[in-house]
C-alpha cells in the first residue's frame, strides 16, 4: 500500500466533478455540530474521519469496534490512522457472536452486525457529549445486498458519503487529493462473510480465515478473501494475480500455510475475486428475509481510549 508519505506527495488535483463532491461532504460534515465516526480503517470510513476532523476538530472522535470478525491487521492499521489524522480513538468490544440471530449466519446476518454496532457505540457518542453518529456507507452500496444499513438507518446512523452522492472513484480520488495513504487500499468486509450463509459463524472458523489472509497478504497479494467451505478454503484473488500462484513455489507456500492452520483442501477459485460472491444466487432468499425489529437486544459497552 501507498505510504503516507508517498500519498501526500502523488497528490493529484479534483476534477470540477469531485470538487463539488468534495465540497458537499464538507458542508454535511460541518453541519453535523459534532459526531462520532464508526471507523474501520477502510478507505470510506478513513476519508470520513479524516474530513470530520478538518471540519469539526476536536468535535469529532473515532470509534472502531473490536470483535473476532475483525482482522486482526486492520485494528492495528486503524491505530496508527487515527494516530496521522490527529483524532482521539475509542476502541469499543462488539459481541455480535453472542446473539443467536447472526451467529446462526442468515442472509441478514449483516443487519445484527449493525444494530450490535450502533448499540454499542450510541451510548458512547452521548456518554461523549456528541450528536450524532456517522459511518462510511457510501453510492456504491446502494448496488448490492446491503441489510446492515437497515440497521443503520432505523437507529439513526447518518451517512454522510452517501447523502454527498459520492461512490466509491470519487472517495478514491478525494483522499488521494487529501493525501490518505488508504486511497488505493482494497476493499475489505468483516471476517464473516467469508462463511457461507446458513453454516454457524464461530471463533475457530474466524481465527482461521485471519490467519489464512493473513498468509496471503505475508505473500504479497492485496486483495484476498479465503472463503470457508468447512475443511475446504477456497481463494479468491483478482483474475490478474491467478498465475502468481503457480510461480516460485507460492502455491505450494499458501497450501502449506492453510493446512497447518486446519484445513484438509485448499482451492484456488478460477472465476477471481469478486465483492459479495457469497451473495450470488440469492435473490429468493432475501426477499423472504424481510427486516427484523430494532432494539430487541442492547449490550452496554465496554470502552478504551487509545
Amino acid at each position: 500500500m501507498t505510504t503516507v508519505a508517498d500519498a501526500v506527495t502523488s497528490t493529484v488535483d479534483l476534477s470540477p466533478e469531485e470538487a463539488a463532491a468534495y465540497s458537499r461532504l464538507r458542508d454535511i460534515c460541518r453541519d453535523l455540530g459534532s459526531t462520532l465516526v464508526a471507523f474501520s480503517a477502510g478507505v470510506d470510513s478513513t476519508l470520513l474521519l479524516k474530513v470530520c476532523v478538518d471540519e469539526l476538530g476536536d468535535r469529532a472522535l473515532a470509534a472502531t469496534a473490536v470483535s473476532e470478525s475483525y482482522p486482526s491487521h486492520e485494528l492495528q492499521q486503524a491505530k496508527r490512522l487515527a494516530r496521522d489524522i490527529g483524532v482521539r480513538l475509542i476502541l469499543v468490544e462488539t459481541h455480535e457472536l453472542a446473539d443467536e440471530n447472526y451467529a446462526s449466519n442468515p442472509t441478514n446476518r449483516c443487519f445484527y452486525c449493525k444494530q450490535e454496532l450502533f448499540t454499542t457505540i450510541f451510548p458512547v457518542a452521548t456518554e461523549e457529549g456528541l450528536a450524532t453518529v456517522v459511518y462510511g456507507a457510501n453510492l456504491d452500496d446502494t448496488g448490492d445486498y446491503r441489510p446492515g444499513m437497515q440497521a443503520a438507518k432505523a437507529m439513526g446512523a447518518r451517512a454522510p458519503l452517501l447523502e454527498a452522492g459520492l461512490g466509491k472513484p470519487e472517495i478514491r480520488a478525494i483522499s488521494r487529493h487529501l493525501g490518505l495513504e488508504t486511497w488505493d487500499k482494497p476493499a475489505f468486509a468483516c471476517l464473516s462473510s467469508r462463511i457461507p450463509y446458513g453454516e454457524r459463524v464461530t471463533p475457530e472458523k474466524l481465527a482461521q480465515i485471519d490467519q489464512a489472509e493473513m498468509a496471503l497478504y505475508e505473500a504479497g497479494f492485496r486483495q484476498v478473501r479465503v472463503r470457508h467451505h468447512g475443511e475446504l478454503a477456497r481463494i479468491e484473488v483478482p483474475p490478474s494475480d491467478l498465475s502468481r500462484f503457480f510461480s516460485d513455489g507460492i502455491n505450494v507456500l499458501i497450501t502449506s500455510r492453510l493446512k497447518a492452520i486446519g484445513f484438509r483442501h485448499v482451492t484456488l477459485d478460477l472465476q477471481g475475486y469478486r465483492s459479495g460472491s457469497l451473495n450470488e444466487g440469492l435473490s429468493a432468499a432475501i426477499a423472504s428475509a424481510g427486516t427484523p425489529a430494532i432494539g430487541s437486544r442492547r449490550v452496554l459497552p465496554v470502552v478504551n481510549v487509545s
